[in-house]
């Protein structure tokens, strides 16, 4: 009898296993060979290639062509410096009228060994200013053989006539407009005035003569003047903005409530303090306008109560 194959209907049918295979690498179109697979990388862990080395003596031979060229220089400067190459012979002077060129030279005293780079500007400057007409003065260097000598210098506002203590006698002092005693002027054509600039007397005789000055007045070059009565006048005449500053030719400085002015024409203003100056200005002009040729004194000490009196009365 053939046996029977019985089927449990309980049991189910055992499923197939599937079993994964390796995929082969796709083959290219063009090589028939299989195409490398690419993997993902991170920018970060890139590792940077090292700096390239120096050539260690490269750089040393440059160093020392650099050393040699410095010390070319300095040996070059030091020879140049202790050298005469920039030896100084001129000395040009600019700004000067009452000053000769033979008292710039003793003033500036450049040492005759001295060259453009060796030279004291600074100290030139300072021996300069030392005299009383130098007002400011700038020393430079004009290569490659002059130093050039620029001078601010004062002018003559004033001369002021003195009574000498001791030989009692008058003196005639210059003075600036700033009140700095410039010079005692010795008599045009005495042994002392030779020498001088022609210029001093040339200016003398133009500008403003105070008299009268008090006794205790002791002028020293190169010294403000500190007299209350000198300054006064000074003041006086420096403050006029008419052309009364030029008919004044003398100024009576006593003391400051008694100055008196002397015009060229021989009208005397009783003037005072150099108070109110353009007010007293304007009322003597304007009484010698309405008054032509009959005024011969003014008194403005008062400038609102000024009186005058006519020529030939007294």
């Amino acid at each position: 009898m053939a046996a029977k194959h019985v089927r449990n209907g309980s049991s189910a049918p055992t499923p197939s296993k599937r079993v994964s295979m390796p995929k082969a690498n796709p083959r290219s179109k063009y090589t028939g060979k299989a195409t490398p697979q690419l993997s993902t990388v991170r920018v970060g862990d890139l590792q940077q290639r090292p700096p390239a080395r120096r050539n260690s003596k490269s750089w040393v031979a440059r160093f020392l062509v650099f050393l040699l060229a410095v010390g070319l220089l300095v040996m070059g400067a030091v020879y140049v410096y202790s050298s005469d190459l920039l030896s100084i012979d001129e000395v040009r002077v600019s700004g000067v009228d009452h000053l000769t060129s033979e008292e710039m030279s003793q003033l500036a005293a450049v040492p005759a060994s001295a060259t453009l780079l060796r030279v004291d500007t600074e100290a030139i400057e300072e021996r300069l200013k030392t005299n009383s007409w130098v007002e400011d003065a700038q020393v430079k260097r004009v290569f490659p053989h002059t130093l050039e000598l620029n001078i601010t210098e004062r002018g003559i506002a004033a001369v002021v006539e003195v009574t000498s203590v001791e030989a009692q006698a008058i003196e005639t002092w210059a003075m600036s407009k700033d009140g700095m005693w410039l010079m005692l002027i010795p008599s045009e054509g005495s042994e002392e005035s030779e020498g001088l600039s022609t210029k001093i007397y040339e200016d003398a005789k133009q500008v403003l003569h105070i008299t009268e000055v008090p006794l205790d007045v002791h002028p020293e070059a190169g010294t403000p003047c500190t007299d209350t009565s000198v300054l006064n006048a000074l003041a006086i005449v420096s403050g006029f903005t008419t052309n009364l500053a030029d008919q004044v030719k003398v100024v009576s400085a006593t003391d400051t409530a008694n100055t008196i002015l002397t015009l060229e024409n021989g009208i005397q203003i009783a003037f005072g303090t150099a108070d109110d100056i353009r007010d007293k200005e304007r009322v003597c002009l304007k009484l010698m306008e309405e008054y032509p040729d009959q005024i011969s004194y003014i008194n403005v000490r008062v400038v609102d109560k000024p009186t005058w009196r006519a020529v030939g009365s007294w």
